[in-house]
C-alpha cells in the first residue's frame, strides 16, 4: 500500500509530520510538500518558472511550488507508481464552506482526484495550539474506510476536526458546505511613507446553510466529513438556460464593392 501525503503549510509543518507518522500503520508513506507555506494557494499551478525538488529523507521531498505542483510531481514523476491514497494536511485551521475555494490543502486533494487517486483533505480547528494527534487518529480511521470501500467517481473527502482531545470529540458527521460572511474583509492602512496599502483579512462573523452544515458539526464538537464533487455544474438549472441557445447571432454587415470605394479617390 502506497500513500502520498502533502499539504499547504509547508514541509516542516508539525501537522504534516504527525499525519505521515500515523499513516505509516497503513502502508508505505511518501511525503511531497511545498518547501514553504503556501496557504490559500488554491489550485494554482506553476507554469512560468522551473520547479526545484530537494530530497530531505527517505521518501521525503520538498518542492519549490504549490500544493497542486507537489501532487503532479509526486504522482507523475517522483513515485515509482501512482499512490493508492492521497492525504493533504493536517492543515492548521479549518477549511469549511467557501474556504475550499481558496484552500491549497483542499486543492491538493482535488488534484489527486483529477489524477484518479482517492484523496482526502484534513484540517484541524485551532489558533496557536492544535490537537494534531486527535486529527491524525480520525484521518487514519477514514483512510481505512476509503481504502476498503473506495470513493465515488470525481469525489474527494474534506475532513475537519474540532480542536479537542480525542476522547472529547463527539463522533463523525456527514455534512454539507456552509456559506460564511466576513466583517471588514479589506483593511486599509497607511505606510510610514504616507502611501495607502490594503490587507485582505477580516473576521469571520456569521454562517448560513444550517442544515447538515460543516460549521455546526465543528461547533458541537464533532468531526465534519464533507464529500466534494469535481463537477460544479448546476444541473438543476440547465433546462432554464437552454432557451438561451435560441438567441440568434447578429448578422454581419455586408460590405459592397461601392462602399469599399466610398471616400477613396479613384485612379
Amino acid at each position: 500500500m502506497r500513500i502520498l501525503v502533502t499539504n499547504d503549510d509547508g514541509i516542516h509543518s508539525p501537522g504534516l509530520t504527525v499525519l505521515a507518522k500515523a499513516l505509516s500503520k497503513l502502508g508505505e508513506v511518501w511525503v511531497v510538500a511545498p518547501d514553504r507555506e503556501r496557504t490559500a494557494a488554491a489550485h494554482a499551478v506553476t507554469l512560468h518558472k522551473p520547479l526545484r525538488v530537494q530530497q530531505l529523507g527517505t521518501r521525503i521531498y520538498a518542492v519549490s511550488g504549490t500544493p497542486v505542483d507537489c501532487v503532479n510531481l509526486a504522482v507523475l514523476k517522483l513515485l515509482p507508481a501512482p499512490p493508492d491514497l492521497l492525504l493533504s494536511g493536517i492543515n492548521r485551521g479549518v477549511n469549511l464552506g467557501d474556504d475550499v475555494l481558496y484552500s491549497g490543502t483542499v486543492s491538493a486533494a482535488m488534484e489527486g482526484t483529477i489524477l484518479g487517486v482517492p484523496s482526502m483533505a484534513v484540517s484541524q480547528e485551532g489558533q496557536s495550539q492544535f490537537h494534531f494527534d486527535a486529527g491524525a487518529r480520525y484521518a487514519v480511521r477514514i483512510a481505512r474506510l476509503i481504502l476498503k470501500e473506495g470513493l465515488p467517481d470525481e469525489t474527494l473527502v474534506n475532513l475537519n476536526i474540532p480542536n479537542r482531545p480525542f476522547g472529547s470529540i463527539t463522533g463523525v458527521r456527514v455534512t454539507c458546505l456552509s456559506r460564511r460572511r466576513f466583517d471588514n474583509p479589506i483593511i486599509e492602512k497607511m505606510d510610514p511613507h504616507g502611501r495607502t496599502y490594503y490587507w485582505i483579512a477580516g473576521t469571520r462573523v456569521s454562517w448560513s446553510r444550517s442544515k447538515d452544515a460543516d460549521h455546526e458539526a465543528i461547533e458541537q464538537g464533532a468531526v465534519s466529513l464533507t464529500p466534494i464533487h469535481l463537477d460544479t455544474t448546476n444541473h438543476g438549472v440547465l433546462d432554464r438556460f437552454r432557451k438561451w441557445e435560441t438567441v440568434r447571432r447578429p448578422q454581419a454587415r455586408l460590405i459592397t464593392g461601392s462602399s469599399k470605394l466610398k471616400g477613396k479617390q479613384r485612379n
